[in-house]
């Protein structure tokens, strides 16, 4: 799009807007509040942070943990033809189609699964190029803006669709569009954040598997449990190592995959405290009374 034909588009898109019968509220959100952090007051320049501050930086997230660059960034645009007429006019027509079929609670969960997708597989795809010496312009750069997470949505909305669709006048299957796209973005800017635009598809295409993976669960709820479970294997493994060292000193057995009671052959009962020992230990630990025989 031209500088000259920003103008239009936005107008072209404010008219569309207004004659929807029902206005997406999460859509309309996203759109606002990326719109009112670009066109600041002085009062709103004091709390929200400067745009060198928040930039999409690989090397700066891995090594400073700024987690504030990983979240924050998608919210922030270079200029007006960055924010209206690439970014939000794609978001209102993505957002509307979206929002109104999976409802706006689901749309919400989806947007948030797909801006950290997106963003966890951009520092995977700059961080293995750097094993190959490629740290430049893909590992050191800044990038900013919502267009990651809008390739992740041009996928999950043409996934159904068996049609073909135009991309800048190129007929294409919709489901490949976001492929189409992206090749032609690049010839046309090779200063577009390549990447970031890449993992936004490949984050798209594992929203889809793993909503295939788990009908009628959210994938976020997927996601979070499958990383829970692996988080949680170092404890379980500890915790079943201590029930094995807890079953050997108490004298504990197990039968046909149940726990027993007491194995009074290897315990002894205290007189004073009537707690069981294991016969290993001839003092009672807990009231200091040696065991008779």
């Amino acid at each position: 799009m031209e500088r000259d034909d920003f103008p239009l588009q936005v107008l072209q898109a404010l008219n569309k807007y207004c004659r929807l019968k029902r206005k997406p509220p999460v859509t309309s959100a996203l759109i606002v509040a990326n719109t009112i952090i670009y066109f600041r007051s002085d009062l709103l320049d004091k709390v929200l942070p400067m745009i060198e501050e928040v930039g999409f930086n690989p090397h700066l997230i891995l090594k400073d943990r700024d987690l504030k660059r990983f979240l924050v960034s998608a919210f922030f645009h270079l200029d007006e033809l960055h924010l209206g007429g690439n970014n939000m006019t794609s978001l209102l027509w993505k957002g509307f189609q979206l929002e109104n079929s999976m409802g706006s609670a689901k749309f919400a969960s989806m947007v948030a699964t797909l801006l950290g997708m997106s963003h966890v597989t951009t520092l995977l795809l700059t961080k293995s190029l750097t094993f190959f010496n490629i740290r430049e312009p893909y590992y050191l750069n800044t990038s900013v803006g919502f267009s990651g997470v809008l390739f992740a949505m041009e996928v999950v909305l043409n996934d159904p669709k068996n049609h073909n669709t135009s991309v800048e006048g190129l007929v294409v299957p919709a489901r490949h569009a976001a492929w189409a796209k992206l090749i032609i973005l690049h010839i046309l800017g090779p200063k577009a954040a390549f990447l970031g635009h890449l993992a936004g598809i490949l984050a798209g295409i594992l929203y889809l598997r793993l909503k295939r993976l788990s009908p009628g669960q959210d994938p976020l709820a997927t996601m979070v449990k499958g990383v829970t479970g692996v988080l949680s294997c170092p404890f379980k493994f500890t915790q079943s190592l201590f029930q094995l060292w807890w079953r050997r000193i108490s004298g504990r057995r197990t039968v046909a995959g149940k726990m027993t009671g007491w194995s009074l052959s290897g315990v002894w009962r205290c007189p004073v405290c009537i707690f069981y020992k294991s016969r290993k230990f001839k003092v009672c630990k807990t009231c200091g009374i040696q065991r008779d025989c």
